[in-house]
């Protein structure tokens, strides 16, 4: 779907009339796209109309940044504004803003600006710095835990693009690098893991497989905590989804579920779940702390570990 500005809908023989009219919306002053199936979009395809629009109005030295370069690239984003279409261009003074575009007066290399589609964007790893210098820590975890997932940049090239920055917003951006890791695999995980992080629990093993003392796979789970016996999982309507398989339903996925905690249960594993609404409140942080207590292995002179679970994991994958 393309902005069409509205000078060139005039000369391909449109008219006004027409362009306000039921067939055309408004993306902003003087750019139109047809409007046919635009009540489907999702808000980052909004954004990019946007996007779109901004870029064409604009001088072809601007490089599209910050949340509208997140948007082009596909990373994820959480409880972050996209009202505004933001640019980045080459100079010292001019940076502004209103309502619907921000202007960032930022140095910017040649080799930190891609192509996406038609448009001039930041790189991931430039993206990613950029908006760990300017949103807050869980927010930018988001991001960066995303574009490590998705394989669109590496720690390395993180570390590299941090090495270039200076000034505001350096410091966090360096905590933000530190703590990214691409085996979170949605934005409720990486929440959880700024979560954890911030009620100082021991960093857990993500995507760790626990399996039997013979060695016989139970299960991958998402968070583990070997030294407190515990395992946490994230509970949400869309893994289960992701879980069904042709020929099965709800309930039974259900049923599998329950058979998998039990057999975790039954190696002397502490279970764990919290959904997306408990994220925002601290009940979840509360049942982890109390398994914690419970399932945590103390060590008795006579018989070693007190608790008779022994904790196997294999396969665990690397921080990315």
């Amino acid at each position: 779907m393309r902005v069409t500005a509205r000078w060139r809908a005039l000369a391909d023989g449109y008219t006004d009339r027409e362009l306000h009219g039921g067939g055309w919306q408004r993306v902003r002053r003087g750019y139109y796209v047809e409007s046919g199936g635009n009540a489907d979009l999702t808000a980052g395809q909004q954004h990019l109309l946007r996007v779109d629009a901004v870029a064409q109005a604009s001088s072809p030295d601007a490089v599209i940044s910050h949340v509208s370069a997140a948007v082009a690239h596909d990373l994820d984003l959480w409880a972050t504004s996209l009202a505004r279409v933001h640019l980045i261009r080459n100079r010292s003074t001019g940076a502004r803003a209103n309502s619907q575009l921000t202007v960032h007066s930022m140095q910017i290399a040649p080799d930190e600006v891609v192509r996406v589609g038609d448009h001039r964007v930041t790189t991931v790893a430039r993206t990613v710095i950029d908006l760990a210098r300017s949103l807050p820590f869980e927010q930018a975890v988001v991001v960066g835990d995303s574009a490590l997932r998705l394989g669109k940049t590496t720690r390395a090239q993180l570390t590299e693009q941090l090495a270039r920055c200076s000034g505001p917003g350096t410091p966090a951006a360096r905590r933000v690098v530190d703590f990214v890791d691409g085996r979170a695999e949605s934005p409720r995980e990486s929440r959880s893991r700024v979560g954890l992080h911030t009620a100082r629990f021991p960093t857990p093993e993500l995507q760790a497989c626990v399996v039997t003392p013979d060695q016989k796979f139970v299960a991958r789970v998402d968070f583990l905590f070997p030294e407190l016996g515990v395992i946490g999982e994230f509970d949400g309507l869309v893994k289960y989804r992701g879980r069904l398989r042709s020929g099965q339903s709800p309930e039974d996925v259900v049923i599998l579920e329950k058979a998998r905690e039990d057999a975790l249960r039954a190696l002397g594993w502490l279970v764990v779940r919290w959904t997306w609404r408990e994220l925002g409140t601290p009940t979840w942080l509360t049942r982890l702390a109390r398994a914690a207590e419970i399932g945590r292995p103390t060590v008795d002179s006579a018989t070693g570990i007190r608790n008779p679970q022994t904790f196997h994991t294999v396969h665990r994958t690397q921080s990315l």
